[in-house]
Order: structure tokens, then C-alpha cells, then sequence
């Protein structure tokens, strides 16, 4: 079971990643997200940031399907974020490992071509 210290210590691991402050966790390389705390939003209520919920960039459309059918109960999405190569990650059905892979995947899509080798 991972959790959001999961989360902030594996991206603080690779390189050149900033953090923003944040309700939750946002974390930054070459200034594009790759991986944040959900801002979840219902009709008539405040904006909650869900510490128990990761926003992934995955890298397009294929992808964040092939992950929405293939493990539905690690992943969902929200109209929100309908045409966008974003999915939610369950924190607490996920494991470390798996965790990881997803953090690190995201950071090599969005990080700069002359710093992705660095990983």
C-alpha cells in the first residue's frame, strides 16, 4: 500500500524535480507537472485537494485507456479530465513498486530530452 510520502519520496529521488506548494503534493520537471495530488471538485462544494488520490501524466490517449481497462481498480478518471493524458491513481491499491514505475514513467514523459537520460 502506498501513500503520498510514498509519492513525495520518489519524486524528490529524480532528477531536477521541483516541488510546488501545494494543499497536497505537485511535483515539477523542466516546470511541467508529472505528478500532483487530486484536486477533486463536486457541484456547489470547495475544491478538496485527496492526498489518497495521485494525478499521473501518462503520456496519451492509448496509454491512459490501456491503464482505465486494464487495472480498474488501481485507475480512474472524471469528465475533468476527458481528453487529457492524465489518470487517478488509488494511493492505498497500489504498492511501492508499482508506484515507482508509474512515478518514474511520468517524470521521463515530461522531463526535458537532454535530462530524461539521467534516469
Amino acid at each position: 500500500m502506498a501513500d503520498a510520502e510514498d509519492v513525495r519520496r520518489l519524486a524528490l529521488s529524480l532528477p531536477h524535480v521541483v516541488e510546488i506548494d501545494s494543499d497536497g503534493f505537485d511535483f515539477r520537471v523542466g516546470n511541467k507537472g508529472f505528478v500532483w495530488s487530486y484536486p477533486e471538485r463536486e457541484p456547489g462544494k470547495p475544491r478538496v485537494i485527496r492526498t489518497d488520490i495521485a494525478v499521473l501524466y501518462v503520456g496519451d490517449e492509448a496509454e491512459k485507456q490501456a491503464l482505465l481497462l486494464g487495472e480498474p481498480d488501481l485507475f480512474f478518471t472524471t469528465p475533468a479530465y476527458d481528453g487529457l493524458p492524465l489518470v487517478m491513481l488509488w494511493l492505498e491499491k497500489a504498492d511501492v513498486d508499482r508506484l515507482t514505475e508509474l512515478v518514474t514513467d511520468a517524470w521521463r514523459m515530461r522531463a526535458p530530452a537532454d535530462l530524461a537520460g539521467d534516469v
